[in-house]
């Protein structure tokens, strides 16, 4: 299974030389040289396991740093920015951090500590929400554009350009901003598809289940839901069945859980399509990250190293459905 993970997540591998993240006008200067070889100390930040996509995140970041016994491996978990900060802070202030890869809770409050890691000289590795500023070293993501157009434009296409739907988005950072940004552009083009609300279900399924029943409460006629999230997906399912809804509502969720490939593989009717976003990229910002440092050539490799790697993200169907249905994984 992992291995066949990984080839699906590597063949859609974009690199593009010379990005940064979004909202950066240029890119962070070359990192400063670090020591080679054995007892390198990395720092891993990830957001807390409060859902299935993070709770994948974690899975996949220790088995990246089990395959680098000769590393000291400082990990954090963090249920929200200020505990996230004070981890980087203290990892910062404890150890001798040669590296650090972070993959932040949400973009602006991790900004500043970023900056203050890079000016220590601390090799940074951002994963899929990206700083506000260019102190990254390397940022690597998932195709987060591609992720709301290709939602969007499956939606348009399966309502026939017209029909009433609603938006459940995520926490505030760059993934959010791409993914809504790039699915509103599509729906804009198609004025026969009304946007009836959006609302923050912030990636978590309770939440999701909130903000569904008040919108089955407010709008009486809806026909599809963009969840942007397997996790949302489930919970605007439990308040469409508690609700009592026709089962002709369907939803578009995203991420690649394993409970949600497999409904569209069974042809659920609220499950047409899911949208890959795989939480194993931790493990490639936590292989690059080595890469780089362990040599003590990281300065040198700046120079026709990537500075920003996309992840390709692919429409789940029933009919490829199977490839991407991983039933031993935790997501």
């Amino acid at each position: 299974m992992r291995r066949t993970a990984m080839r699906l997540l590597l063949a859609g591998l974009l690199c593009v030389v010379g990005g940064c993240e979004k909202s950066q006008a240029e890119a962070p200067p070359p990192p400063r040289p670090r020591p080679a070889g054995p007892g390198l100390t990395i720092g891993v930040s990830v957001p807390a396991a409060d859902h299935g996509w993070t709770a994948g995140v974690g899975w996949w970041a220790r088995r990246a740093m089990e395959m680098y016994g000769d590393v000291n491996w400082v990990y954090a978990t963090a249920v929200g920015p200020e505990k996230q900060i004070a981890d980087i802070k203290d990892m910062m202030a404890q150890q001798k951090l040669d590296g650090l890869v972070v993959l932040a809770t949400e973009s602006a409050p991790l900004t500043p500590v970023a900056e203050e890691a890079h000016r220590n000289g601390i090799y940074l590795v951002s994963v899929d929400r990206g700083f506000l500023k260019p102190v990254a070293d390397l940022f690597i993501e998932g195709d987060n554009e591609a992720f709301g157009r290709k939602a969007a434009e499956f939606i348009v296409e399966k309502l026939d350009g017209r029909g009433n739907i609603v938006v459940l988005e995520g926490i505030p950072s760059t993934v959010n901003t791409d993914r809504v940004d790039a699915a509103l552009e599509v729906f804009e083009a198609h004025p026969g598809v009304k946007l009836l609300g959006r609302q923050p279900g912030m990636w978590n399924r309770e939440k999701a289940h909130e903000v569904m029943k008040n919108f089955l409460t407010q709008f009486g006629d809806i026909d599809a839901v963009w969840a942007a999230d397997d996790d949302m997906a489930l919970g605007v399912e439990q308040a469409l069945d508690e609700a009592g809804a026709d089962a002709s509502v369907w939803i578009v969720g995203g991420g690649g859980m394993k409970e949600v490939v497999r409904k569209v593989m069974d042809g659920h009717p609220r499950y047409p399509v899911t949208i890959t976003y795989p939480p194993s990229m931790i493990a490639v910002g936590i292989h690059m990250c080595v890469s780089n440092l362990r040599d003590g050539r990281a300065e040198r490799l700046a120079e026709f190293m990537p500075r920003h790697v996309k992840l390709d993200v692919e429409l789940v169907t029933p009919e490829n459905a199977r490839d991407y249905y991983f039933p031993d994984s935790v997501y």
